[in-house]
């Protein structure tokens, strides 16, 4: 289970680079690294304002969605959430920020989906087509169902990555990563919570097919249903663990029931 350290930590130490939103919702979000014993671990904050300092709650978005994908038993990037002291331009700022380590094996380089499909598609192949020739629709199908599920509104085509290892000549998607812009990420008060359509179906930057989370389902061959995990009313405890607190309860309590309630449509497709 992601891990949640919620004694402060100071890591006023690391550097923070701004990185602008690739998606287009307006905000920053800055990143940094460290190399612990001999590995490097990359951290990140979520929503970030010049005047109102941390605003958003895109890294408990994360390991959120980590803890599900366990339950699930879809591969991904793990992620831990720790309290933490940090600088930014001079000005010291309490927040729980995300951390995890790189996933990249020895002798991997790792390209973007886009650029590696520019590079190895066929004329007039869709981006779902090439990734099926690919061998990945185990992964691209699991991919559809976790972003309908939490509503994820970033998966464009440099958040799925390719890894290649030339001299072994091997070449595979990364793990699934990146779920920051999830679930109830638009949301910054309990207010704003009860006007949201946690059964939405609304427009997201997706690679693969459509705009619509919903109608990516289609996608999905007749085989049946292709997650292995099953997930159970009893996991919103496991899900949430350690997050009293960190999250209101209103919050928790509609992330669950959109998560949950999503996950009802897609048992009945």
């Amino acid at each position: 289970m992601a891990k949640v350290i919620r004694e402060t930590q100071d890591l006023t130490y690391l550097n923070w680079s701004h990185v602008r939103n690739s998606s287009g919702t307006a905000g920053t979000y800055l990143k940094s690294s460290s190399i612990i014993g001999g590995h490097k671990k990359y951290y990140k904050l979520s929503n970030f304002d010049l005047e109102k300092g941390i605003v958003g709650h895109e890294c408990i978005n994360e390991i959120i969605v980590d803890r599900l994908l366990d339950i699930l038993g879809v591969e991904h990037l793990e992620y831990e959430l720790i309290n933490a002291d940090i600088e930014i331009d001079g000005n010291i700022y309490n927040t729980y920020l995300c951390a995890s380590y790189d996933f990249k094996e020895r002798g991997e380089s790792k390209s973007s989906l886009d650029d590696f499909y520019r590079l190895n598609a066929q004329p007039g192949e869709s981006h779902y087509d090439f990734c099926i020739r690919m061998g990945w629709r185990e992964y691209i199908e699991n991919m559809l169902v976790i972003d309908y599920l939490i509503l994820n509104r970033d998966r464009h085509g440099a958040n799925i990555e390719v890894l290649r290892n030339a001299r072994a000549h091997t070449v595979r998607v990364a793990p699934l990563f990146d779920h920051g812009l999830s679930l109830l990420c638009s949301c910054s008060s309990d207010d704003d919570v009860k006007k949201f359509d946690i059964m939405g179906d609304k427009q997201c930057n997706n690679f693969i097919g459509s705009r619509s989370t919903f109608e990516n389902l289609s996608l999905l061959s007749a085989k049946g249903k292709t997650l292995k995990g099953i997930l159970e009313a009893k996991h919103k405890e496991e899900i949430f663990k350690d997050l009293e607190g960190v999250l209101s309860d209103f919050f928790i309590d509609t992330i669950w029931d959109m998560i949950y309630g999503r996950y009802k449509v897609y048992e009945n497709l």
